[in-house]
C-alpha cells in the first residue's frame, strides 16, 4: 500500500512538473515584446549599454534586429578599428609575449638556446623576474586605459548621487511626481561606440517625461492591439516586431490586455548623437496588471501573469535637434 501511494505521488509530481511546463510559454510570451530583446540602437545595437542603478546587470543582447551584427572581434568590448580588429589589452600584451618568443626562437637559430647568453641558475631566475615585471607594467598600462575608456559613473561607488533628480527631490527609486523616478545616470561616452560618429547628448527633464509617457502609452496601445498607434510611437522596425506578434496571438485565439503601467523607477544608461539621428537607453523598473485572455470568452488564460513587476532597457530615437515628442521607442532588452 505504502508502495502505491509512493508511486501516486510520484506521478502527480510528474504531471505538475508537465502542466508547469506547458504553462512556461505562455508565461514568457506576456507582456509587450514577450519578454524579449529586439530592436536597433544606431551603431551601439550590439554592445552592451552601461548598466544603471536600475538595472545593474548586463541587458541582454537582441535576438532579432535589422542592425546587421558586427564580424568576429568587432563586437568585443574594447574593439577599435584603429588596433586592427584587436583590443588594447590583446595588442599590446601579445606583441610583449611576441617578443620574447622571437627573441627566444631567435637565439635557438644562432645556437645560444632560448636562453642564450644567460650563464647560471640565478641569471635564468633574473631573467624570468625582468619577464614579469615587464608582464605587470602591462597589465598596469592596460588597466589604466580600461579606466579611463570606462562609461561615465561606472566607477563610482554605489549609492554616490549623479546628476539631477526629477522625483521633486525624492530620495532615488522614491515614487513621486514627474518623470517617475527618473534620474541622470550619465551621459554617452557608454558602451564601445563605433569610430568618432557619435557625441555625447544631454537628457533634459522633459524628455524623460517623455520616455514615462511612451512606457504607458505603448503599453496601451499593444493591449487595445492597435498597430496604427504603434507605429506613431515606435520606429517601423518595433512596429513591425509588434505586427508578428499581436499576429501570433491572434492565430493562437488570446490577447495580451496590460493595463495599470507605473514606473517605479528609471535611470539613463547612455545617450548619443549619431548622423541624424539622437538615442537615449533608459533602464526602466515598472509595475503593470499583466492578462493573457481567451479571446473568444474573455477569461484569463492559465498562467497569466497579472500583477507584475519588469525590468527592461529601452531606447529611443529621435531626428537630431527634434523636441521631446518626437522620441519613439527603437529597442527593448530585458535586464539580466
Amino acid at each position: 500500500m505504502t508502495r502505491f501511494f509512493a508511486l501516486k505521488r510520484g506521478s502527480l509530481i510528474s504531471l505538475a512538473l508537465a502542466a508547469l511546463l506547458a504553462l512556461a510559454p505562455a508565461i514568457a510570451e506576456a507582456r509587450m515584446g514577450g519578454g524579449g530583446s529586439f530592436g536597433s540602437r544606431g551603431s551601439r545595437s550590439w554592445s552592451a549599454p552601461p548598466s544603471t542603478r536600475t538595472a545593474p546587470g548586463m541587458a541582454s543582447p537582441f535576438e532579432r534586429s535589422i542592425t546587421p551584427r558586427p564580424g568576429p572581434g568587432m563586437s568585443q568590448p574594447g574593439y577599435n578599428p584603429a588596433f586592427g580588429g584587436s583590443s588594447f589589452g590583446r595588442g599590446l600584451l601579445g606583441g610583449l609575449a611576441g617578443g620574447l618568443l622571437g627573441a627566444g626562437l631567435f637565439g635557438l637559430l644562432t645556437g645560444n638556446g632560448f636562453f642564450g647568453g644567460i650563464g647560471g641558475f640565478m641569471s635564468i631566475i633574473g631573467f624570468l623576474m625582468q619577464i614579469a615585471l615587464v608582464v605587470f607594467l602591462a597589465r598596469m598600462a592596460f588597466m589604466w586605459w580600461a579606466n579611463r575608456n570606462a562609461p561615465a559613473g561606472a566607477g563610482s561607488r554605489p549609492g554616490a548621487p549623479f546628476g539631477s533628480m526629477f522625483t521633486g527631490g525624492a530620495p532615488f527609486g522614491a515614487k513621486g511626481p514627474g518623470a517617475g523616478g527618473f534620474r541622470a545616470a550619465g551621459f554617452g561616452s557608454g558602451a564601445a561606440p563605433q569610430g568618432a560618429r557619435a557625441t555625447p547628448l544631454k537628457v533634459q527633464a522633459e524628455d524623460f517625461n517623455a520616455f514615462e509617457r511612451l512606457l504607458g502609452e505603448t503599453q496601451a496601445a499593444y493591449s487595445r492591439e492597435d498597430l496604427g498607434a504603434l507605429r506613431m510611437m515606435s520606429t517601423p522596425e518595433m512596429a513591425s516586431y509588434f505586427d508578428d506578434e499581436l499576429d501570433e496571438n491572434r492565430r493562437k485565439g488570446v490577447v495580451n490586455r496590460v493595463s495599470d503601467v507605473k514606473l517605479l523607477q528609471g535611470d539613463l544608461s547612455e545617450a548619443w548623437r549619431e548622423g541624424s539621428d539622437e538615442y537615449a537607453t533608459v533602464a526602466m523598473r515598472f509595475s503593470l496588471n499583466d492578462v493573457m485572455e481567451d479571446r473568444a470568452t474573455g477569461k484569463p488564460t492559465p498562467g497569466s501573469p497579472g500583477k507584475s513587476e519588469a525590468v527592461e532597457v529601452w531606447t529611443f530615437r529621435r531626428p537630431a535637434g527634434a523636441g521631446p515628442q518626437e522620441w519613439k521607442l527603437s529597442a527593448i532588452q530585458q535586464a539580466a
